[in-house]
């Protein structure tokens, strides 16, 4: 988990969520990523919890809270829509535009059947903004800010929009077993988290199951690093110095 820290201050943490690994434990069990969550209370009594979800196949940039009026905090921000959140994604095919919009409401596909998704007429309002970022034959990669936050929105908007994303197994093409992880992370965030503090802006590393397909698409593999990490761990080497 500390391998995971992107930014640490006293209210929040934000953590590079790993693919394939859900965010909670389910109905049927199994390990969860909120289980390891007691590696990183630095000090405080209580381990951090989320302040928000990604989908277990979706890598990246995850928000926790410190403690509850942290969370409290946090919650209003993601509520109100005041926290800045942009994806990456490999999409098969692609827009012949370069940037746009798309606005499909959204409702559950079987309310007795999780939390698949649908286009619904009269589902909730939900909305995303995209820029392409690159192409290459066959694949787009694009830029996905959305700006509601429904479950499964942007793999929803992306298959209805003609071009799924690459690896989706239940809106898209994505095979069940043996075919390429879902390309879909969130790359970067943005938090308001102080009133008088410029927003705490992050940037998760791109994961391995992705680099290829973007790299063909004309991604040049390089990383923006995270000053605020880079800050911690240049006083982290100041101190074991001083204690020498």
């Amino acid at each position: 988990m500390l391998s995971r820290l992107l930014y640490r201050d006293g209210l929040m943490l934000v953590i590079d969520k790993p693919v394939g690994l859900p965010v909670h434990r389910g109905p049927k069990g199994g390990d969860s990523l909120e289980d390891h969550f007691g590696a990183l209370r630095f000090g405080l009594p209580r381990a951090p919890a989320l302040a928000h979800r990604l989908d277990r196949d979706t890598s990246g940039c995850l928000v926790l809270g410190r403690h509850r009026k942290a969370l409290a905090g946090l919650g209003k921000l993601f509520k109100n829509g005041r926290i800045g959140k942009t994806y990456w994604a490999v999409v098969e095919g692609g827009p012949t535009e370069d940037e746009g919009r798309i606005y499909i409401p959204l409702g559950r596909r079987d309310e007795t059947k999780g939390w698949w998704m649908k286009p619904d007429p009269e589902g909730l309002p939900s909305e995303t903004l995209w820029k392409v970022m690159g192409r290459t034959a066959g694949l787009t990669w694009l830029a996905l800010e959305p700006v509601t936050g429904r479950t499964h929105q942007l793999r929803v908007h992306c298959a209805e929009m003609g071009w799924p994303i690459v690896g989706d197994n239940i809106y898209g093409t994505g095979a069940r077993d043996g075919g390429p992880t879902l390309h879909l992370q969130s790359r970067q965030i943005v938090v308001p988290i102080s009133k008088n503090k410029d927003p705490v802006q992050v940037t998760a590393p791109v994961p391995p199951h992705m680099r290829e397909r973007l790299m063909t698409c004309g991604w040049n593999g390089e990383e923006v690093p995270n000053p605020h990490m880079q800050a911690d761990m240049e006083r982290a080497a100041a101190h074991s110095e001083q204690r020498r």
